[in-house]
């Protein structure tokens, strides 16, 4: 962990985060600033623009770590910007949005547009724009709202936006940082950036993790953990946690269509909030007997989205007490398509982490009534009391950290 401290909109922001969480996942995590979208999470789409020291840069490719005592500027920080006072209103008035998820990152590079080329025509607005991805407007109202801005501030120059001009940081890169606005490609951070510290050789390492459980770092995209405890001696929950189909049992919408050996096939549903999706794919467990650990590698397809997962599943027991085993669960995956959204949410994450835990309580109940057929239902895991659950305890701590 790392104490990243920077200016956010004028403020200062300071939070203790993973030394490789994203800048994009900092701003709406830690600092609540859900106005920066995060689409395809590869510096490609710019849905996830943001100002940095007055540049844009895709905040999905830079590292919270490298924006240390710098200012940071995000859509809600755009009120006072004489500029973007410009572009709104020719936005409106050129129909340049419509769904408007890729906007916030599309009003940061127009800004740099209007203030870097003052004398662009419309060939020349289109290849700096091209960096920035929008599946609604077809560009043409977005060009034309650029241009309008443009033509305004040469037919009539506004002295707020020409010192803004003058003020320019010099063209020398920012170190460490994803910037913007060299046309189609992004330009990506210092290959250093991405080297792993002291600390991560594991992570870097290519061999893949051991069913013992060492660490893999992250490859599979998030990592989520948890834990729960089972009344009874590790060798009885051995026993049943490498049972596909008992332990698939205790997870309500998990169904095993086919098995052969260690691999499965089936389905599971999910629902929270407004996400809904029903992954159909394969996996298959690899098990270290003698360490008592475990990983469910798997891939999938939400029949509805089209979206892909992939990810693994660890866990490991350890002996807690007499006739008592803690269950301890490392979860690593990565989704591709409408989903991906969803899954670098922080409230998702501490949802799932609800779901282990009530995941581990079915496991229980499973295990104190050995005689139950394994297609016996299991204790339904309400979505609707576990997402009001997990809101309530968010706003509690945001209130217990306003206290400090």
């Amino acid at each position: 962990m790392s104490l990243v401290s920077m200016k956010v909109n004028g403020e200062a922001v300071c939070h203790e985060v993973p030394a490789r969480m994203h800048l994009g996942d900092y701003l709406r995590d830690e600092a609540r600033l859900t106005g920066t979208h995060l689409g395809c999470e590869h510096g490609v789409c710019g849905a996830c623009t943001v100002l940095v020291d007055g540049r844009p840069v895709r905040s999905c490719i830079t590292f919270a770590v490298a924006c240390e005592s710098r200012e940071v500027v995000t859509v809600e920080g755009y009120d006072e910007d004489p500029v973007m006072r410009r572009l709104r209103a020719a936005f409106t008035a050129h129909h340049a949005l419509q769904c408007g998820f890729c906007t916030p990152g599309m009003l940061a590079t127009a800004r740099d547009i209007v203030l870097r080329l003052p004398q662009a025509d419309e060939k020349r607005v289109r290849i700096e724009l091209s960096g920035n991805l929008c599946r609604c407007t077809g560009y043409m109202g977005i060009v034309a709202a650029v241009r309008a801005v443009l033509r305004d501030l040469q037919e009539q120059p506004d002295p707020a936006v020409e010192a803004l001009r003058r003020a320019l940081p010099a063209a020398a890169p920012l170190d460490g940082l994803a910037l913007t606005g060299a046309g189609a490609a992004p330009q990506l951070p210092p290959l250093r950036a991405f080297e792993p510290r002291a600390d991560e050789d594991e992570a870097a390492a290519p061999q893949a993790r051991t069913a013992a459980g060492a660490k893999e770092g992250k490859g599979k995209g998030q990592h989520i953990d948890g834990e729960f405890s089972v009344p009874f001696p590790p060798e009885q929950v051995w026993a049943f946690m490498v049972d596909l189909p008992r332990v698939a049992g205790c997870l309500p919408g998990a169904q095993i269509t086919a098995q052969h050996g260690e691999e499965v096939q089936g389905r599971i549903g999910v629902k929270f909030g407004p996400m809904q999706a029903a992954f159909e794919g394969t996996a298959k467990l690899e098990r270290d007997d003698a360490a008592r650990a475990a990983i469910l590698r798997g891939a999938g397809k939400d029949t509805v989205s089209q979206s892909r997962a992939q990810g693994d599943i660890g866990y490991r027991l350890q002996a807690e007490g007499p006739g008592t085993t803690r269950v301890v669960i490392d979860m690593d995956y990565s989704l591709q398509g409408p989903l991906a959204q969803f899954s670098r949410s922080g409230l998702v994450q501490d949802f799932v982490r609800r779901m282990i835990a009530e995941f581990g309580r079915n496991v229980v109940r499973r295990m104190q009534n050995p005689g139950a057929p394994d297609d016996a239902p299991a204790a339904a895991i309400n979505p609707v009391a576990l997402f009001f659950g997990v809101l309530k305890d968010r706003i509690m701590r945001l209130f217990q950290r306003r206290r400090r």
